[in-house]
């Protein structure tokens, strides 16, 4: 079997995230890394993040840094990931792409201890950047420039020092002295020794000031001083000119001055005022913003509240450290402040925000100050303040974010064409179900009634030149109906258009005049108001036209074509006649290319099934060029051109291009490349797109040519990123469309559907899903549907939180205690429960929940309506229990139906050694047609039942180490059989006729069998390489797909003729279980298929995303990206796909250094796995690089663009 996998969302989370002018020029981008990828941002002028690239480095990116040289206009990025390697990339511009500048090796590839790329930390000036490992190594490389301007880079030098563990790095800024780079440092060389444990209980963190001295080449340790023992945060403060050097220690609690030679200068974080007393606060995420002559810091703290900075100092001593409450947001992994008044957040869990500076903090707010301190018995008395809504800040944009991925399913609940996603993300209060649909978000700008079914719309211009539509026109049955386009949609009667009559086509036709074609003529209206009519001849009439802004070719009853073109003066004269042989079934010509006076091309389809290019050349004008048969006859005809790019904002090359696309009665859409000097059809593609024949319609998308297709759902084919898209449009069925553009909606669409005209615009170009959101309580665990009812059950628990009544009850206290407050008076706060994230000055996605102690538990099991996105049950567990696993099960005495079983622990508690208080399996029934739960009975059990499933009408639970089988009794359920045998925890149980996979938490799986004779379970195979499993799914009999925590998908199978053996055997294989093979399972299944993705895999599930195409298996990761591996179904495919990956190896290494087979086999060898993301990066090479590869092949570049755009078409 072999697999291509791709990737279908990328991943969304984002593990660190850095700003600067990276294009060069005033604009400011942020650079993130999402995991493996490195992506480029942008905010637009109207405050919407933009991603202007994206490229995957195939490699753990751990850090990010940005340094400029002395009087340069442009940043580099330094890049830290697991390939021992530095990598300096530098953006550009012209082709939209990171070109590698350096790439220095310096140790073994992998996330390792020793091995440096965890920790960058760059010299201010730019003239030096420290790479640091997380114990021992530090190198130091010398950055300069050679006489032409290039950047350089020294060879490192050490500053490692054995048996140290580091925590953080920073640069220190002192002026043009030499570099200075500070770390907090642990010596543990004693603690080693050392049996008893007292060395260390009294180890103690160090800042040790690391200097490189450019004259001697060479980085001594400097200073040393002991700090915190809570220190985790270094924060550089500016120096020189601009402020007194040094650095921001943040420690648990504090935040701390430290500069050589200074006196500590140390300040109380403020804490929110019902916070447990065991609970510290830490600094998570900082950002320093520079003024001319101030400048600041904002600190946030891992509950999410934002603190300004400000140090008092006068030269180089700091007299004060001030910290006072800014905002609240949700907890970010980065912040960065841009120069523009933006402040980018993103987030460590769900959606990332952008928010716009209303005020910096000037305002009095609760400040804590060095010069305040106050000392205790207990030790510094700490400063309390109450979270508010924001002051200084508003989100003006979010991108949306699924991570963490925590459960997902593939089902069709909505009956739609394509299944859809049903996604569990988040963490906490910002927990979501999301609902993920194949296709682009559009945004509905406006939607009127007509006053009967419109059959078609355009829209025209008056004047080439104007920017803006002026007329909307709507054709009926039996007339035409104008609306002039201003500050309202309004009809007229003065536009000179035939209102009687239904029309066929209306358009611009010369610079400034008018035409309107209609089934009798054709009415040619000057800008002057002159209406020029031409009849056509005796009773025939027009049925098809086809027109560009200088030529109209219509086509009348009987097959006769007639050719008319717009002369200088602006009138239509008819050039030539020509006679089909049958009917004409659609007609279209191609657009006018640039600084010409015609084009060439006419296409007709024909009712015989094909389609004809006629030439519009006075030589050889109406003559047939070429024809294409097609499958089916073609409903409608559409010239796309594609202007000629030299990377560019699309970061690819391409020569300009023209495409025929065919919308065929059958429903597929067939593409056709024109050759653009001889009229010749090559390279042809074909998509089915639904049941009803597509129209096609062009429009324009971010100022280039795009087409719509409409068939029974819409569809948008355009450019983005140098790859030619093709994607449905989550919207109703549409019958006919034209390109919309007035000042509120530049580049909108105006569509009739029904007897309803509506006007739409895209939003983000290149998602493959748009998503539906309800937001859930608690983090969410798992879910399972209603067979029959297909309503979702979804199981939530977080630790350390209070339950919904206790939060309840402890804010109305705090509004009594506070009395109206700042926040209002106290009865508007009870009464704003319409408009709840308004009113409520403590909105729970934004400040998170209020922390409890650490053994305490919350957990409830939500009913949900996913049609109407409604919650219909809510039950809370109570006493500290917490659900953790759940499945539906029909027990044999089927008295009750469906039941639900839910496993919970009550008391869970990790540290200091895992531990419970007992585990409990509850079974609820369905009541009001599944609406609500109502509890039967629980039952106690010794451990966590994290896996449940229903086996030949009883229930299977896999209870720690114990695999059991229970029936249902009246006051609880009773034990029938178990099996003891399993190695450590079972968390999967799958089973399919009388085979019980089962998966353990670190053992992989065990294939189990049931003998209902002799009530007996036992395990018949197992597998011989321990794996930590994450997710696990039933592929067939005997083969099932697993993924490990360490990011790697696996497949394992039971040998075909051992699979034989054990169906035949009378005893089921008992007979060699019960010799016991050393601990193991007589038979080993065998490893099939192996790939390294690079991301915790989650959740598993075969599904098929496109409506009668086959299965893949999907899977969704921590970092919210889903993918796909899809099984070739012949040897070509795979011999080509492994061939093309070849050389995309060796022609196009990763960016960040790591070897492309090494990423993939970071583990274990891959096997039979093609990589469709590293295959895809194929378009985005230089076109001699494409050339070169396509010989090696023997294809061309067309042909490997269409192989790789059938195999992502076979998946979604």
């Amino acid at each position: 079997m072999y697999l291509y996998s791709l990737t279908l969302q990328q991943a969304t989370g984002i593990i660190c995230a850095i700003n600067g002018n990276f294009s060069g020029g005033k604009t400011q981008e942020i650079a993130v890394a999402r995991g493996k990828i490195l992506d480029l941002l942008r905010p637009d002028e109207n405050g919407k993040i933009q991603t202007i690239h994206s490229v995957e480095v195939f490699g753990a990116i751990r850090s990010l840094a940005q340094f400029r040289l002395t009087g340069a206009q442009k940043d580099y990025i330094v890049v830290g990931s697991d390939s021992g390697r530095i990598v300096i990339l530098e953006y550009n511009k012209e082709k939209n792409v990171f070109d590698k500048v350096h790439q220095e090796t310096f140790g073994k590839s992998g996330c390792r201890r020793i091995v440096p790329g965890q920790y960058l930390a760059v010299d201010p000036k730019g003239r030096a950047v420290m790479v640091g490992a997380c114990e021992k190594q530090k190198l130091v490389y010398v950055l300069n420039r050679d006489t032409a301007a290039r950047l350089t880079i020294s060879s490192p030098l050490e500053a490692h020092k054995s048996h140290t563990i580091c925590y953080s790095v920073c640069g220190v800024d002192c002026g043009f002295d030499n570099p200075i780079f500070a770390a907090i440092e642990l010596d543990y060389s004693e603690a080693d020794q050392d049996p008893t444990g007292q060395a260390s209980s009294e180890a103690q963190k160090h800042l040790t000031f690391y200097e490189l001295d450019l004259g001697l080449n060479h980085v001594s340790r400097k200073w040393s001083e002991p700090v915190d023992n809570g220190a985790n945060m270094l924060v550089t403060v500016p120096g020189g000119a601009d402020g007194p050097s040094g650095v921001l220690v943040c420690a648990e609690n504090f935040v701390i001055y430290k500069n050589q030679g200074h006196p500590d200068v140390r300040a109380v974080i403020p804490r929110r005022a019902d916070l447990p007393a065991e609970r510290g606060v830490l600094v998570v995420s900082a950002a320093m913003h520079k003024q001319k002559t101030t400048f600041f810091f904002l600190l946030q703290t891992e509950y999410g509240d934002v603190f300004k900075v400000t140090l008092d100092h006068d030269g180089d001593h700091v007299s004060e450290l001030k910290i006072k409450y800014f905002d609240t947001i949700p907890v970010a992994a980065s912040i960065c402040v841009l120069k523009l008044g933006f402040l980018f957040s993103a987030s460590e869990f769900g959606n990332h925000g952008l928010y716009q500076f209303q005020a910096i903090g000037d305002d009095p707010d609760v400040e804590s100050s060095s010069s305040n301190l106050m000392e205790t018995e207990e030790g510094f008395q700490p400063v309390f303040f109450q979270p508010r809504r924001l002051k200084n800040l508003v989100r003006i944009d979010q991108v949306e974010s699924l991570m963490p991925l925590m459960d997902m399913k593939i089902l069709n609940l909505f009956e739609e064409e394509t299944p859809q996603i049903f996604s569990l993300c988040g963490r906490g209060p910002r927990s979501s179900l999301r609902i993920l649909r194949p296709g682009l978000a559009i945004s509905e700008m406006a939607v009127s009634q007509l006053p009967g079914q419109p059959s078609a719309v355009w829209t025209v211009k008056k004047n080439v030149s104007d920017e803006f539509d002026a007329y909307i026109v709507v054709s009926f049955t039996n007339a035409t109906l104008v609306l002039s386009i201003g500050e309202t949609v309004e009809e007229v009667n003065d536009s000179g258009f035939l209102d009687t009559t239904p029309s066929l086509a209306v358009s611009l036709i010369g610079d400034d005049s008018l035409m309107q074609v209609h089934p009798n003529g054709i009415r040619h209206i000057r800008e002057d108001g002159r209406i020029n009519e031409w009849r056509t001849p005796g009773k025939r009439s027009i049925v098809k036209v086809g027109y560009n802004r200088l030529q109209v070719v219509i086509a009348l009853t009987g097959g006769e074509l007639i050719y008319f073109e717009a002369d200088m003066t602006g009138q239509l004269m008819e050039v030539e006649k020509h006679e089909m042989s049958g009917d004409v079934a659609c007609l279209d010509i191609a657009p006018v290319p640039e600084g010409r006076q015609r084009s060439r091309f006419l296409a007709v389809g024909s009712y015989d099934n094909t389609v004809r290019i006629l030439s519009l050349d006075p030589d050889d004008c109406l003559q047939i060029l070429s024809v294409q048969s097609v499958s089916s006859a073609p409903e409608s005809l559409l010239f796309l051109e594609v202007q000629a790019s030299i990377g560019g904002d699309d970061g690819a090359d391409h020569p300009a291009s023209l495409f025929l696309n065919s919308g065929l009665q059958n429903g597929v859409l067939f593409r056709t490349v024109v050759d653009m000097v001889t009229g010749q059809l090559s390279d042809s593609r074909s998509r089915f797109l639904g049941l009803k024949p597509p129209k096609l319609f062009s429009i324009s998308v971010r100022g280039r040519s795009a087409m719509l297709c409409l068939s029974s759902r819409p569809w948008l084919g355009y450019i983005h990123r140098g790859h030619f898209h093709l994607t449905p449009l989550s919207y109703e069925t549409l019958e006919f469309a034209a390109p919309f553009s007035s000042d509120q909606c530049a580049e909108g669409v105006v569509s009739v559907a029904g007897d309803a005209l509506r006007i739409f615009m895209f939003d983000r170009l290149g998602e493959t899903f748009n998503e539906t959101m309800v937001p859930l309580r608690y983090t969410p665990r798992k879910f399972v549907v209603h067979p029959k009812k297909k309503l979702l059950v979804i199981v939530e628990s977080d630790q350390g939180a209070f339950t919904a009544e206790e939060r309840e009850a402890a804010k109305k206290e705090c509004f009594e205690a506070g009395g109206a407050g700042e926040n209002g008076s106290a009865d508007q706060m009870e009464n704003g429960g319409d408009d709840e994230d308004k009113e409520d000055p403590l909105c729970d996605e934004q400040y998170g929940y209020p922390k409890a102690e650490s053994e305490k538990w919350v957990s409830c099991i939500r009913v949900v309506d996913p049609k109407t996105a409604d919650t219909t049950c809510l039950l809370e567990l109570q006493d500290n229990e917490a659900a953790y696993s759940v499945c539906t099960v029909n027990f044999h005495d089927k008295e009750y139906g469906t039941l639900l079983a839910v496993g919970t622990v009550k008391g869970m508690q990790f540290w200091p050694k895992k531990n419970l208080v007992a585990g409990f399996i509850h079974i609820y029934r369905f009541v009001e047609e599944g609406r609500k739960l109502e509890l039967l009975h629980k039952t106690q059990v010794e451990g966590v039942p994290l896996a449940l499933c229903q086996f030949q009408g009883r229930l299977l639970a896999g209870i720690g180490p114990v695999l059991r089988l229970y029936d249902l009794g009246k006051k609880r359920l009773l034990r029938k059989c178990e099996n003891k045998l399993f190695p450590n925890t079972i968390i999967s149980i799958q089973t399919y006729r009388d085979r019980i996979y089962v998966g353990d938490i670190q053992e992989s799986f065990h294939y189990c069998k049931y003998r209902r004779d002799e009530n007996q379970l036992y395990i018949f195979a197992d597998d011989c390489v321990p794996r930590w499993l994450t997710a696990s799914h039933h592929v067939d009999f005997d083969t099932m797909a697993g993924a490990d925590k360490f990011g790697n998908i696996y497949f394992v199978r039971l040998p075909q003729d051992v699979s034989e053996e054990i169906e035949e055997d009378p005893t089921g294989g008992k007979i060699k279980w019960e010799q016991g093979k050393l601990n193991g399972a007589p038979n080993k299944v065998d490893e099939i298929v192996q790939f390294h993705v690079g991301d915790v895999v989650t959740c598993l599930q075969k599904a098929s995303m496109i409506p009668g195409g086959s299965e893949s298996i999907m899977y969704g990761t921590v970092m919210g990206s889903i993918g796909a591996l899809h099984a070739f179904t012949s040897r070509d495919d795979v011999d080509f796909f492994s061939h093309l990956e070849m050389h995309m190896r060796q022609e196009y290494p990763p960016l960040c250094g790591r070897d492309h087979m090494a990423y993939r086999s970071a583990y274990f060898p891959v096997k039979d796995v093609i990589d469709g993301d590293l295959c895809e990066q194929f378009p985005t090479l230089p076109i001699d690089l494409q050339r070169k590869i396509a010989d090696e092949l023997d294809r061309t570049p067309a042909e490997i663009l269409k192989k790789l755009e059938d195999a992502r078409n076979k998946i979604i």
